[in-house]
């Protein structure tokens, strides 16, 4: 269901593309929104990652460099099927995370040095599970594809508000609707991409932390986390999501939450409902049979397993 639901909220994103190209420019501007959109869809593709990692100046580690998360990452990543990803540290103190790239083969995590000071073995292997989760089901080349239609969208409605809406369709291949149909576009179509990006993002974070509470074996690591990087990002600020807010939505938790910018129109669920659901899956896993693959069983909530992610 979060798949389809996926599928249908950027099938109303491509289509609110389409109808601003068509306010904007009537026939032919809908062209020109559908090869803009391509185009740009194909360099978010190619370059979305490392444009993300330069933005928030994060640094590459290794296994020498940072062996505790090296051992988390790797062993997620056998379990999960796929090849261990790149992986990043960014400097602050909130503690947070995030994964980008185009696919399992082309894939970065990157956590800040606050999440590794800050959070116990378990918990940390709580997050970077959610994060490869969003790997293996290519939550990150979503969310990129997603973020440029819906800033696209805006700028093209500026641009018919600007250039083309006082012209005909006749006159020049302006709006249909004349300078009525370009305020409209320029109004209504940011707000209504805005919410449908936003909605995105939820969806994906429920699936994530549902796969990432199965793939480190116990969703209650992943939700004693969630309730730390919650209570943090409003007590401590991240600087270098402040610098750039676009790449707020990558997070695991809103890092804006401690600079007051965070608001009804966010694009995290609530973190009461993700603790919740974490914990509901937590109980129908105990209750059921290990699934085959699944990882050892951790020690009694609270405690820490009988070996130590770190070694």
């Amino acid at each position: 269901m979060n798949l389809v639901r996926t599928a249908a909220l950027l099938a109303v994103l491509t289509a609110l593309f389409l109808a601003v190209g068509w306010l904007v420019g009537g026939r032919s501007g809908m062209a020109v929104a559908f090869v803009a959109a391509m185009a740009m869809n194909a360099f978010a593709y190619w370059n979305s990652d490392r444009m993300v990692l330069a933005m928030v100046g994060a640094r590459e580690v290794d296994s020498a460099s940072a062996p505790g998360l090296a051992a988390i990452v790797s062993r997620l990543a056998g379990r999960a099927g796929m090849p261990p990803p790149r992986m990043f540290i960014m400097d602050g103190d909130q503690p947070n995370a995030f994964a980008t790239g185009r696919d399992p083969a082309h894939a970065s995590v990157a956590a800040t040095a606050g999440l590794l000071r800050r959070l116990p073995p378990e918990e940390i292997e709580g997050v970077m599970a959610h994060e490869l989760s969003h790997v293996m089901h290519r939550d990150t080349l979503i969310m990129t594809v997603t973020a440029t239609i819906a800033g696209a969208i805006g700028m093209l409605a500026n641009f018919g508000l600007f250039f083309g809406g006082m012209r005909r369709d006749g006159e020049g291949g302006g709006s249909p609707l004349g300078a009525v149909g370009a305020l409209l576009a320029a109004i209504v179509a940011p707000l209504a991409a805005m919410l449908v990006q936003m909605a995105i993002s939820r969806t994906r974070e429920y699936a994530a932390d549902a796969e990432g509470g199965r793939l480190c074996g116990n969703p209650l690591w992943l939700a004693a986390a969630l309730q730390r990087l919650d209570q943090a990002s409003h007590a401590i600020p991240n600087a270098q999501a402040q610098a750039h807010p676009a790449t707020a939505h990558l997070f695991i938790v809103n890092p804006l939450a401690g600079g007051g910018m965070d608001s009804l129109f966010s694009t995290h669920p609530s973190m009461e409902n993700r603790i919740a659901r974490l914990r509901q899956l937590a109980a129908e896993m105990e209750a059921g049979p290990p699934s085959p693959g699944a990882a050892p069983a951790p020690g009694p909530w609270g405690g820490s397993p009988r070996r130590g992610p770190w070694g």
